[in-house]
């Protein structure tokens, strides 16, 4: 189930000096923390729809798991907001050091600021999937029209896995990361090809979005937001296509623009 959780809240609305009392649905903001081999991990604020996708990937995208059957046992107790899970191999979580940067070497190309669970992995992608500009511009309309919990509160982001036809699946969070590890989650669990895939996404276009794309293994991110310079430095080292501010018959191609079917060497080269 996608459905996000709201509730009804009263507030004052104004419109210039004049004010109104009005009742709207608000998203729900979870607090869930991760007992990873029985020690305390971590603790991730998110929408509670998809946990157990979210945890997945989440798990995935820090690098302790490369594929779903290496995790023994995974349960939540949602009255509490505690997550539990077991792998088949131990895991000391003192040597879980998510929080240290690691500058280092992308690809040979540029130097680049990593967290250390970044440099096992973020991949780089040889994908070669073409899409053309008006499947882009379907994708993102698609995507559009299936944000209702976002055109209700305007609280929530989107990340959609797709084939250039079209959107296979939707993960909806109050957080832009958590979305994606939904999709990551889904992936792994239904043991999904990423050969003909990518990512149609509703917001911003971070480094850290970015790094996640790679390691879930898609080619190309398609936003309706903007990208960093940092996530664009990134790309391009990593082989990814970053289109940004895609709306309406509108869109920009930022890095790896070989992918776009409309675009001819000689166009991508200059």
């Amino acid at each position: 189930m996608n459905e996000v959780n709201t509730g009804l809240f009263e507030f004052i609305r104004f419109n210039g000096k004049d004010a109104v009392r009005v009742e709207e649905e608000i998203v729900e903001e979870f607090p869930l923390t991760v007992l990873l081999n029985g020690q305390e991990f971590a603790t991730m604020v998110c929408s509670p729809t998809n946990m157990e996708e979210l945890l997945i990937g989440f798990l995935a995208s820090e690098g302790i798991i490369r594929f779903y059957e290496e995790i023994r046992n995974l349960s939540m107790d949602e009255s509490t907001g505690f997550a539990y899970i077991d792998l088949y191999r131990e895991v000391d979580i003192h040597d879980l050091d998510h929080s240290k940067r690691f500058i280092g070497s992308c690809c040979g190309k540029s130097r680049q600021f990593y967290f250390k669970s970044d440099v096992k992995t973020a991949k780089t992608i040889t994908s070669q999937l073409p899409i053309a500009v008006e499947q882009c511009y379907n994708l993102m309309q698609e995507l559009q029209i299936r944000s209702e919990q976002f055109r209700r509160t305007g609280g929530v982001h989107n990340a959609g896995l797709a084939t250039p036809e079209g959107l296979l699946e939707v993960r909806t969070d109050i957080g832009r990361h958590n979305a994606l590890d939904k999709i990551y989650g889904t992936v792994l669990k239904q043991k999904i090809s990423l050969k003909d895939k990518l990512i149609v996404f509703s917001g911003r276009i971070s480094s850290e979005v970015l790094l996640k794309i790679s390691k879930i293994g898609v080619g190309i991110i398609l936003s309706k937001s903007a990208p960093t310079n940092l996530a664009l430095n990134l790309a391009e080292d990593l082989g990814i296509t970053v289109i940004g501010f895609a709306r309406e018959t509108k869109m920009n191609v930022y890095t790896h623009p070989e992918r776009i079917l409309e675009l001819n060497k000689e166009s991508c080269s200059n």
